[in-house]
């Protein structure tokens, strides 16, 4: 198969800092679509998978799963795109495609394994997928995503992951008007939640830690703000909420939001807990017939669903664009939560370097 070299950033190990480096993407095949990277969201994802936090990273490996870019080059079979069109591609870039899940568009969940922008199977090169820490990416059709054309091309970035993360929980469990949403933590998950929950005319509240984040959480469309740590604040939320999106990426104990969901309500957990999830207290669950579940990212249909009602809305993500070369920075300022609320690089500065 014909490949070519691009310029990407990646890292061979755990401990190194990303760099420059060369990378082989494939000549397009009948249904596959080049693009021209413009713009790549930077992911909590990204930072752990390169230190191989969960202990699965094979190397070298290329960040990278919020991309938005510019078709240069299309295969003869394909029909969805055509050259010049700014489009996306988030978390997938591949599934089996015949199980019931991708049959049901969650590719997601697909039972036979679906394949990652970087760090998935890369069945026509027979190595590792390399993400969008690079000048360009190829991608069948099926995976590439259209933009609307009136949104900042940059903000829409981190909406590929971010957004569907919290977007497909909120659509799952048929948020809307009438609907009492929360939302723990405010960060890229986070603020993305309470935009796009606002947008459905559901009454939003943030769970924090910090008094600090209340002016920032109603300017991005919260209705109130509720002090974790603040018993008196918590108890006076018990049984109020049908939904909880919980954001939070690190080790924290889930459990007392538990009581904050009314009957039937459901606890969404969508950050990483750790190797080891703090024991469920199940007494409040039974007593009320409440629910904690998981939700990861989103299919492609969905998430063309969330892009087009983001196009309605004017919705993007709260973002600071850096050159590619400020990556290592970026990363330990993430560590901190020094960002709001979410990284986009310009890779103009890596075709440039």
């Amino acid at each position: 198969m014909k490949t070519k070299q691009v310029k990407a950033y990646g890292t061979h190990s755990p401990e190194a800092d990303l760099k420059e480096l060369q990378i082989e993407r494939r000549e397009v095949l009948n249904k596959d679509i080049e693009i021209d990277i413009m713009y790549c969201g930077v992911c909590h994802s990204d930072l752990h998978f390169a230190r191989n936090d969960w202990g699965m990273t094979e190397y070298p490996v290329v960040p990278g799963h919020e991309i938005v870019g510019k078709v240069t080059n299309i295969g003869s079979g394909v029909s969805k795109h055509k050259v010049g069109d700014v489009v996306a591609v988030g978390c997938l870039v591949d599934s089996c495609r015949t199980c019931n899940n991708c049959k049901a568009d969650l590719e997601q969940y697909c039972t036979n394994g679906w394949v990652g922008t970087y760090g998935g199977y890369d069945k026509h090169l027979d190595t590792n997928t390399h993400g969008g820490y690079s000048q360009t990416i190829v991608v069948d059709e099926e995976f590439v995503l259209s933009v609307p054309e009136n949104l900042d091309f940059a903000g829409i970035a981190p909406v590929l992951c971010a957004g569907i993360t919290t977007w497909s929980p909120l659509r799952h469990w048929n948020v809307g008007k009438d609907s009492k949403v929360a939302v723990v933590g405010l960060g890229g998950l986070g603020h993305m939640a309470i935009k796009l929950a606002h947008a459905l005319g559901a009454h939003v509240t943030l769970f924090s830690r910090s008094e600090n984040k209340i002016e920032d959480a109603k300017a991005l469309g919260a209705h109130e703000v509720i002090i974790s740590t603040d018993e008196s604040q918590m108890e006076k939320a018990m049984g109020k909420f049908d939904v909880i999106l919980d954001t939070v990426p690190y080790e924290h104990d889930f459990n007392p939001y538990i009581n904050n969901l009314n009957t039937n309500g459901t606890l969404v957990v969508l950050g990483y807990l750790g190797p080891v999830a703090p024991p469920l207290v199940t007494v409040p669950m039974i007593m009320g017939r409440k629910t904690v579940a998981g939700s990861l990212i989103g299919g492609i249909a969905e998430t063309q669903e969330l892009l087009n009602f983001c196009g309605k809305h004017n919705i993007v993500s709260d973002i600071e664009v850096i050159k590619m070369q400020d990556i290592n920075t970026a990363y330990e300022r993430m560590l901190k939560s020094d960002v709001k609320y979410r990284f986009v690089i310009d890779m103009k500065s890596l075709k440039t370097s």
